[in-house]
């Protein structure tokens, strides 16, 4: 009996943790750019002295949907969309590197842009700062220009350019902070990060929303509701087989 128990007990803890990935996606079904992890189920040996027996159940997250989701139009300067594939290079709290597809931007009170908190880069690693007040255009390459509170349209200037990366999906994955960060190296030591790409482009005056289907994820939530719950019962009915049987052996 403690064979089922081992698997029944680990397939429920394992869809308790798949729940709360869902449960992740499902809050964030309406956070612009936001990409839904992905979550499966693998069987995974006991190993010990002596033979490989029994096998529990793992739940494993292999990284992030990464499709592109809707574009939505807002008409607002500062709001960018990636184009297909891509990322916005921002700087994450511990002041590295990291990337993200949120392109609801914002000028701070010092003129520094940012992207849901987080610093945006410009292509050459350093933070992005505007001219307060001024009028702010970005170009499907990235190229933000502006033109100074009260100065003529010709006087529009250059300000920087937008640094964005296009790394293959391997390269690439999700912190726990929900930005994207380049994976570690096989020693460990964390990952470089990624070379401004020219190719990838911005449409201007649009955000992207996020990837997660909700009724998909609602779908999700109470398959695994009803996962848990049959094992839950599993549990229970063997917890009663054993009890029958020690009352059989007792009373022989």
């Amino acid at each position: 009996m403690d064979r089922l128990i081992y698997t029944a007990l680990s397939g429920a803890t394992q869809t308790l943790e798949r729940q709360a990935v869902v449960a992740n996606n499902m809050a964030n079904a309406s956070t612009p750019g936001f990409r839904g992890q992905l979550s499966m189920f693998r069987a995974v040996p006991v190993n010990g002295d002596g033979l490989a027996t029994r096998a529990i159940t793992a739940s494993t997250t292999p990284g992030a949907d990464l499709t592109p989701g809707d574009m939505t139009n807002t008409g607002r300067s500062l709001d960018v969309a990636i184009d297909g594939d891509g990322w916005l290079a921002v700087q994450d709290q511990n002041g590295e590197e990291a990337y993200t597809r949120a392109g609801g931007l914002q000028m701070d009170s010092t003129g520094l842009l940012r992207s849901n908190g987080n610093v945006v880069l410009s292509e050459f690693g350093a933070p992005l700062v505007l001219p307060l007040g001024a009028q702010v255009t970005i170009a499907p390459d990235g190229t933000i220009s502006a033109i100074g509170a009260g100065d003529q349209p010709d006087a529009i200037a250059e300000i920087g350019r937008l640094k964005l990366v296009n790394p293959e999906a391997d390269q690439i994955a999700r912190g726990g902070d929900n930005l994207f960060h380049p994976r570690n190296n096989e020693d460990g030591t964390p990952g470089a990060p990624f070379a401004a790409d020219d190719t990838v482009r911005v449409v201007s005056g649009a955000i992207e929303s996020s990837n997660v289907d909700p009724t998909e994820a609602m779908v999700s939530m109470i398959e695994n509701a009803r996962r848990f719950e049959m094992q839950m019962k599993m549990i229970s009915s063997i917890d009663e087989n054993d009890q029958s049987a020690n009352k059989l052996l007792s009373l022989s």
